[in-house]
């Protein structure tokens, strides 16, 4: 991957087209044009059958020069790059910057493609190709061009595994607006491949991912969680958010397939600290699930006489959101 800078400082992450890719639509390109040149060349001989021999190579010339370089280079400069040959392979020619080439770019790469491709056939530009860390050619150089890949393969998106139960709903208030986008690819990253991780690196990376969250949220964690469990739980509530403002309030989100295991819960002798052991214990309360309406079972009626039985308070949660 190219990474290409902006005049807004901005890296665009670009793949350069190689020289397979490449010497397949140049030879598309070259099979399309010199098609229509033998067809204009028939018609133009013996449309100037009567005239002399320098008419007629005059001619010859004009039309060569027309089909070959002319076409080439109006195709590039209204397409913004994509030729028959480069659409057909998924490539395209952009500037340096990273933006859509204009008459100039594409001049000087048809002017310089009538020594590189058609004078030697092709080996100058396959050996700058080859020596190029980016696969250019003399044009692409002499232009300020660069031919990129747009259809590029897209990678198996991995599911983010569930927060543990007893974690559902204890993030509501918090405050998301201030995580960049870069903390959140980073943290689903790390959770679609944690297991993969060594242990001792994987919780380290863990605390590092939670302290930063903690730092862009402006509220403290709370007490005994994990840190590996607040971050799915974090994950949850966002894609929540997100859900709730595409398709409405009361739709969840979706979650790994089954067969991807859930943050169990967390074990006695774990500590305050990000889960790390220690003397204190955590022992979360238990979540019972909800039942729908349509199988909720009917009320008891109560007798006047008996008193109903207090309704115990709700445990604290150790999470204070931010003011």
């Amino acid at each position: 991957m190219s990474d290409l800078v902006t005049g807004d400082a901005v890296v665009l992450g670009l793949r350069p087209a190689r020289l397979p890719s490449r010497a397949l639509a140049i030879a598309l390109d070259l099979f399309v044009y010199l098609t229509g040149y033998l067809i204009i060349s028939i018609g133009l001989t013996l449309a100037t059958a009567s005239l002399d021999s320098a008419a007629q190579a005059a001619v010859a010339v004009g039309s060569f020069l027309l089909v070959l370089v002319g076409v080439p280079i109006a195709v590039e400069t209204l397409s913004h790059g994509r030729s028959l040959g480069k659409l057909a392979c998924g490539l395209r020619v952009v500037r340096d910057d990273g933006g859509p080439i204009r008459f100039r770019h594409a001049l000087v790469r048809g002017a310089m493609g009538v020594v590189e491709l058609l004078g030697t056939f092709g080996a100058i530009a396959c050996i700058a190709s080859l020596i190029s860390a980016r696969g250019r050619r003399l044009g692409d150089v002499f232009a300020g061009a660069l031919v990129v890949r747009e259809r590029v393969p897209g990678a198996r998106v991995m599911p983010v595994p569930p927060p543990p139960p007893w974690l559902a709903g204890r993030f509501s208030g918090l405050d998301l607006s201030a995580v960049p986008d870069g903390l959140w690819l980073a943290v689903r990253q790390y959770l679609t491949r944690m297991n993969q991780l060594d242990p001792q690196v994987g919780a380290a990376m863990a605390v590092r991912l939670a302290d930063d969250l903690v730092a862009r949220t402006g509220a403290p964690a709370p007490a005994g969680v994990p840190a590996a469990a607040f971050l799915m739980a974090v994950v949850h509530e966002r894609q929540s958010r997100d859900a709730a403002r595409a398709f409405g309030p009361g739709v969840a989100p979706a979650y790994a397939p089954p067969g991807v295991p859930a943050m169990p819960a967390m074990p006695a002798g774990m500590s305050p600290a990000w889960g790390h052991p220690g003397p204190g214990a955590y022992a979360p309360q238990a979540v019972q699930p909800a039942t729908s309406p349509a199988t909720a079972p009917a009320p008891v009626p109560v007798p006047a006489e008996v008193p109903a039985p207090a309704v115990p308070p709700r445990p604290a949660t150790g999470f204070a959101p931010p003011a």
